[in-house]
Order: structure tokens, then C-alpha cells, then sequence
């Protein structure tokens, strides 16, 4: 069977098992709007919602149009290893008003794609048992002392010793969390995480290359795992709750109360820096927050940080960002045994630019979706590149 043929039967199969969320998936990944893909395809925005909703097949030619203007193999549209729950939660975005709703919807579907990813490597390895305990915390009351609560029963269940918390993101992903970094030709949208069915999942920002500020990101990330799966995202109040997990979390109260100085003594500052992992801002905060250092003193500190340039980047040598391993030690198991990537990939129902992003332990810059070619006079899915975020200009964004 010649290649074109090949790839008539694929998309003949996809056409009669085309499954509509797949299409959305696709769509928000390359950020069109349902109107911007209708022209792109000839076709109506009311056509493109009903193909979605699964109202409505898409014709074979159809489908080879969207796999030329999405970047992807006809195999996509088939449904996934992975099929989120129609009420999938709201990831958990730093700041709702900053981040345009079609930035949330690329970073969610890039998200469940990590998910596919996860589904398709547990056919062959095992990972952790998901271990999140879940505390539900009254968004509405900024005067609780929940979240230092939570960080605590954490610190319990998880049997982490007293001092410094370890390598974080080790410690999620041996607790089931899985965490990955997302593009490296974003930096738009920071870190996030949401629970959708699959697994709790942390996304990291790959631009962020900041050793301590990256691990209280994640333990801001665990927090709102642990205390918000069912809350409104975006909020301050919600915010505000995980960063005050992440304080007690990284910098417990019994440990910290006695260590931390009231005044703005930097060598001291700098040795707990070292030792707990944190930044220099954090332990200012930290300070204030257990009323250690007063208001007045806590804002010169933070003046004379800003004078100094050190709200940027803080003086010493910067450790490597932690890692992610899961994802990237089960594919290096299942190469090792034959099962390269490529081939994953196409389990996953990806391309193999996602999987190798998706997989990656350090932010890539991959080429993560198909460019079209050309086969006896029909446009399939090759070998190059539709940018993902923020490289082509999509009428309609």
C-alpha cells in the first residue's frame, strides 16, 4: 500500500471515529477561536461547534483540513488514552485578570495532553499512587489559619522530617503529582496546576530560572492541590491562601520562629536562604507575616532589595532548577526496552514535538505540531512546524 493511500485509510478511520473534544483540544493548543478555524476550513463556526460537541461527523476532506490547519496527525482525533470529565476543574491561574481566556484554554489543553502522555505511559511502567489529602478551605475567610493547618497535615502525611524540605518536585511526583514544564516559547502564563481526573498535574513555567523561586511555585502549586480542587480559581483570597501554604510548608513556624532575625541582618538571612531553599524575599515575608519584623522594618528590607537589584535576581550562585523525573525516567525505561519515542507518542495520540516536551526534564524548544505537506494533490500533517504559542498569527485570536 502506497504512502497516500496509507493515509486516506487514516483519515477515513478518523472521520468515523472522530471524537469532537479531541477537536477542541487541538484548536485551543494552537489558540484559534471557533470562528478563526470556520475560515481557516471553509466552513461555519456553527459546523465547527457541532464537529466538536459531537452533533455532527466531519467528512474524511474534512478532517485532512484540520489536520493541514491544526498541525496534527489524523490519529489525534481519535479519542485519547485519557478522557477528562466533562466538569473538569478550572486550572488554578496566578492572576485571571493578566492571562487572556484563550492563554488559560492553550495552557488547560496543554495540560490534559500531559495527561494522555501519563495514561499512555502507565500501560507499561507503574507509577506512585496519587497521595494528595485534601482539605477544604473557606475561600471566603482571609483570617483563617487553615492553610498554615493544611501545610502542616501535609508535612504529617507525607512524613517529611523536620528542616528544610528536600528536592520538592521529587517529593510531589513520588506523592503522584505529576509536574512538567510547559513550552519554552511561553513565558505568558506562570506556574499552574488543576486536578482533572487524571492525575493532580503541575505545570511550571519554563522561563522561570530561578532555583528558589521555582520551588515556591511548586509548593504554592501543592497547595492549592491539596485545599482548592473545588474552588473558584483567580481569586486574591485563594491566592493569598497558597502562598501562605507555601510559607509554612517551606518555612514551618515551630522552626522558623526562633531563627528568623526582626531586622534586616542579611548574612543571617542568607545562611537560612541556603539552607531552606527559599529566596531572600520569602524569609523577608515570612518574617512579617509571624510578626518577627515589623511592617516598617519589612518595607526598607524590601527597599533596599530594589536598590540593590536583588527583587531580580538575588546575590550568589543560582542552583539548577529541580526536575522533573517521572515522566522522563518511564520513557527512558521503555527506550531502554525498545519502545522509542515516536512510537509512544503515536500511543499517546500526540505529536512527537508534545511528547517530547511534554517528557522532557528541562524546558525545550521543540517543534511541536506538524507543518502541512502536500500528497498527490491532498495536505497531510509532515515533518515541520505550526508554532504553539504566540509564534504565528492566527486570524480571529
Amino acid at each position: 500500500m502506497d504512502s497516500s493511500r496509507r493515509t486516506e485509510v487514516q483519515v477515513s478511520d478518523a472521520s468515523r471515529l472522530f471524537d469532537g473534544r479531541r477537536l477542541t483540544l487541538a484548536r485551543q493548543l494552537v489558540g484559534l477561536r471557533k470562528n478563526a478555524l470556520a475560515a481557516k476550513i471553509d466552513k461555519s463556526a456553527t459546523a465547527v461547534a457541532a464537529y466538536e460537541n459531537n452533533t455532527k461527523r466531519p467528512a474524511p476532506a474534512t478532517v485532512a483540513q484540520l489536520c493541514l490547519t491544526l498541525g496534527v496527525d489524523p490519529s489525534f482525533f481519535l479519542p485519547g488514552p485519557h478522557q477528562p470529565p466533562a466538569n473538569s476543574t478550572t486550572p488554578h491561574f496566578r492572576s485571571l485578570r493578566s492571562t487572556t481566556q484563550l492563554a488559560r484554554d492553550q495552557a488547560f489543553a496543554y495540560g490534559i495532553i500531559a495527561g494522555d502522555v501519563g495514561a499512555a505511559l502507565e500501560r507499561h511502567v507503574e507509577f506512585p499512587d496519587s497521595n494528595v489529602p485534601r482539605l477544604s478551605v473557606d475561600v471566603d475567610d482571609e483570617t483563617s489559619a487553615m492553610p498554615e493547618e493544611a501545610a502542616r497535615l501535609l508535612r504529617k502525611h507525607w512524613e517529611i522530617k523536620a528542616g528544610p524540605v528536600g528536592h520538592l518536585v521529587r517529593l510531589a511526583e513520588n506523592n503522584g503529582i505529576v509536574v512538567v514544564f510547559s513550552p519554552a516559547q511561553t513565558a505568558a502564563v506562570d506556574a499552574y496546576s488543576f486536578d482533572h481526573g487524571y492525575r493532580p498535574t503541575i505545570v511550571l513555567n519554563p522561563a522561570k530560572e530561578d532555583y528558589y523561586r521555582q520551588r515556591f511555585d511548586v509548593a504554592h502549586e501543592i497547595g492549592h492541590l491539596v485545599m482548592h480542587v473545588d474552588a473558584e480559581p483567580g481569586s486574591k483570597v485563594v491566592e493569598n491562601q497558597a502562598h501562605r501554604f507555601a510559607a509554612e510548608l517551606l518555612l514551618p513556624e515551630t522552626e522558623l520562629r526562633d531563627a528568623l532575625p526582626s531586622k534586616a541582618d542579611w548574612r543571617v538571612l542568607a545562611a537560612l536562604k541556603e539552607t531552606y531553599g527559599v529566596s531572600l524575599q520569602a524569609l523577608l515575608y515570612r518574617s512579617r507575616s509571624l510578626g518577627i519584623m515589623s511592617d516598617v522594618t519589612y518595607r526598607n528590607a524590601v527597599a533596599y532589595l530594589s536598590s540593590k537589584g536583588w527583587r531580580r535576581r538575588e546575590p550568589g550562585e543560582m542552583p539548577a532548577v529541580e526536575q522533573p523525573s517521572l515522566y522522563p525516567r518511564a520513557v527512558e525505561i521503555l527506550s531502554s526496552v525498545g519502545m522509542n519515542e515516536l512510537a509512544l507518542a503515536k500511543e499517546a495520540r500526540v505529536t512527537s514535538g508534545l511528547f517530547h516536551t511534554v517528557t522532557a526534564r528541562v524546558p525545550v524548544r521543540e517543534n511541536l505540531f506538524f507543518e502541512s505537506e502536500i500528497v498527490e494533490g491532498k495536505a497531510f500533517p509532515g515533518d515541520g512546524v505550526i508554532p504553539l504559542f504566540g509564534e504565528k498569527n492566527y486570524p480571529g485570536r
